[in-house]
């Protein structure tokens, strides 16, 4: 093989391009006057990372010094001795500094200060080696050549570094998601896990527990696996409820808290539990679950339409044209307990209402939403034709109709209540056609 050393002692000009281990192309020779001076480089290289990288900087840790100066001393071993053998393994230092970056991942370090470490300790072996190359008279060819293989062998060994820093982060963070899946089954458990079980658990996974929390369940989507969300905040904690993605989200009351998660929740559905405190996040659970029951399928996207708009006009939720769909129970309370007793309802709504199913399909369907809408504007004409999208005299007509054809006050405040969740079941029952 042609060498770029001996392209200069020939006059040809040095080979275009760099080489993946210039060190191939030193001769092996070298290594015999590199040799002899590395221990006296061990010392002055050490204290100069510990001079220049104050992180490092630990005089009385004095098993901290033992590990560096082992690091410098394995790395300048290994490499005189891939110039007197190129072949020689990697596999002893690459541990060294894997377990290097690894160690700095586990006390919490940046893996910056490693690399500035590293640099600066190859600095300082390439000026003491460079000093005595010249001395020796060795080409300045030859010199340059020593400089390419000493950066090349510090990114091998940066390599080798980031490797086991990326290992030690990524075992953290799997591990740290156990933790908060284990703390969610315990927020969710049923019966309800001791408080001090809790509370341990939620030091352990590095989520203080809040003073109020709500619980999240979204529907599931074809195509997804059933994995959640992407991209959401780390302050929430994330699962699976029955198959479907579920959310812990602390402070729920925050201003701009829900509007900010349903950013994130770009195309997903799901339904919000009231806020309650930390110890009571199952009773968030159960009622999101039934809410999630009132939210309509995902809207399609329309050409210039806003489908969230009309998930927003027909009261089914909270979303925006690119951000997710969420029904907040505390918002349909009269859907959720009728939910809760359904058949009763239906049975009473039968009987007190019979005069509207007397009227005919469409005619009693249209009395019973002009009823409604009276009731929960205090029978305000006007207030309920602007929701119905008539005149307000067509609504005080449909009202006289409705005076006749009972035999109690409609408008008795007392039973206002009552009528108004007869009226939303019986509508439901009877969708208008």
């Amino acid at each position: 093989m042609t060498t770029a050393y001996e392209d200069a002692h020939t006059g040809s000009p040095v080979m275009e391009g760099l080489t993946e281990e210039p060190w191939r192309d030193v001769p092996a020779e070298e290594a015999r006057w590199m040799r002899p001076r590395l221990p006296e480089l061990l010392g002055p290289m050490v204290k100069g990372v510990l001079r220049h990288v104050p992180e490092y900087d630990r005089p009385s840790d004095t098993a901290y010094v033992r590990v560096a100066e082992a690091a410098v001393a394995h790395a300048m071993e290994h490499f005189v001795q891939m110039i007197a053998d190129p072949d020689a393994s990697w596999k002893e230092v690459y541990q060294v500094f894997f377990d290097v970056g690894y160690g700095e991942a586990v006390e919490g370090r940046s893996l910056e200060h490693l690399q500035n470490a590293m640099r600066v300790a190859s600095r300082l072996a390439w000026r003491h080696l460079a000093v005595e190359a010249e001395r020796l008279g060795r080409p300045r060819a030859l010199i340059s050549l020593l400089a390419e293989a000493n950066f090349a062998y510090l990114d091998a060994l940066a390599s080798a570094a980031a490797h086991g820093y990326a290992r030690a982060r990524e075992k953290a963070a799997g591990e740290r998601e156990q933790r908060r899946g284990r703390l969610l089954a315990l927020l969710l458990s049923d019966p309800p896990a001791p408080p001090e079980v809790v509370a341990e658990q939620s030091a352990r996974a590095g989520w203080p527990l809040p003073r109020r929390l709500a619980v999240i369940v979204l529907r599931p989507r074809p195509g997804s696996g059933g994995e959640g969300p992407a991209g959401l905040p780390p302050s929430l904690l994330t699962g699976l409820d029955h198959g479907r993605p579920c959310l812990v989200m602390p402070d729920p009351d925050g201003p701009g808290r829900m509007d900010e998660l349903t950013a994130t929740l770009a195309g997903w559905t799901g339904a919000v539990g009231p806020s309650v405190p930390s110890d009571q996040a199952r009773t968030s659970l159960q009622w999101a679950r039934r809410a999630l029951d009132l939210a309509p399928p995902a809207p399609r996207r329309a050409r210039g339409g806003n489908g969230a708009a009309a998930g927003k006009a027909n009261g089914a939720g909270r979303g925006s044209r690119r951000g997710g769909l969420l029904v907040r129970a505390d918002e349909h309370l009269p859907e959720l307990l009728l939910q809760e007793g359904a058949s009763l309802a239906a049975l009473v709504a039968a009987r007190r209402l019979a005069p509207l199913e007397a009227a005919g399909r469409r005619q009693g369907v249209r009395l019973a939403e002009t009823l409604l809408e009276c009731m929960k504007h205090g029978f305000n004409a006007t207030g309920a034709a602007e929701v119905l999208c008539v005149h307000p005299q067509t609504v005080r007509y449909r009202l006289a109709q409705l005076h006749e054809m009972f035999d109690f006050d409609i408008e008795d405040p007392d039973l206002r209540l009552e009528m108004m969740l007869l009226l939303s079941t019986w509508i439901r029952a009877r969708p208008a056609s």
